[in-house]
């Protein structure tokens, strides 16, 4: 089960915005993943992550907290999900024809790669997200174009670490970045450092006929 700490950046100005430290394993509906942030300084309480995927990646269910608001989604005729205060008041409901969720946390970028599914002969894959963002959780739904550009194999002390490379594209803004995944890790992102693991990343098994 990985356990680690992810520095998340502004990716203009490269400004330090909270600290995620999160774990991460496969369960028995596919793969969980819980994280809890904290600010530049260390306060805790800066909000959380939880997000189960199902065995194919789709997102069976999100929790999310960060200023003073909380999101509760899954896949329901689409994406379906609640936003609200702590206490449940205020709440609006949302739906989109949408694939996956999206968002700060690296969490979405394996969430992403693992439904997809790419391989290097895959051409560029369009995927519509609905994203949540900072500091409010406010939400927008954008298509984004994925392609698996590189696989390599680099040697560690456990074994050969594979890690895949994409590149992703906004298809509103024509906006691109680079996207480096080994396993249920994100080593590398616009706006994510991985600052600290301390154990190796979970490899998915492979569905029948993969």
């Amino acid at each position: 089960m990985p356990r680690g700490r992810y520095s998340l950046h502004d990716p203009h100005d490269g400004r330090l915005l909270a600290e995620e430290h999160f774990q991460c394993a496969p369960g028995p509906s596919g793969w969980r993943y819980v994280a809890r942030l904290t600010t530049p300084v260390g306060e805790p309480d800066a909000g959380s992550v939880d997000l189960t995927l199902d065995s194919r990646g789709r997102p069976l269910r999100l929790e999310l907290r960060a200023g003073g608001w909380q999101v509760r989604g899954g896949a329901l005729e689409g994406l379906t999900w609640v936003r609200s205060d702590p206490e449940g008041n205020h709440a609006t409901e949302g739906n989109a024809r949408a694939h996956a969720f999206g968002g700060t946390s690296p969490a979405f970028y394996v969430a992403t790669a693992r439904l997809l599914r790419l391989t290097p002969q895959s051409p560029p894959t369009r995927i519509r997200l609905v994203s949540f963002s900072a500091p409010v959780l406010a939400t927008r739904t954008a298509d984004q174009s994925w392609q698996l550009t590189d696989t390599q194999a680099h040697a560690t002390d456990n074994g050969p670490l594979r890690v895949d490379s994409y590149q992703v594209s906004d298809l509103e803004t024509g906006e691109r970045h680079d996207v480096h995944v080994a396993g249920d890790v994100v080593l590398a992102a616009p706006g994510i450092e991985l600052e600290d693991l301390e154990s190796p990343p979970n490899e998915f098994p492979p569905e029948p006929g993969e």
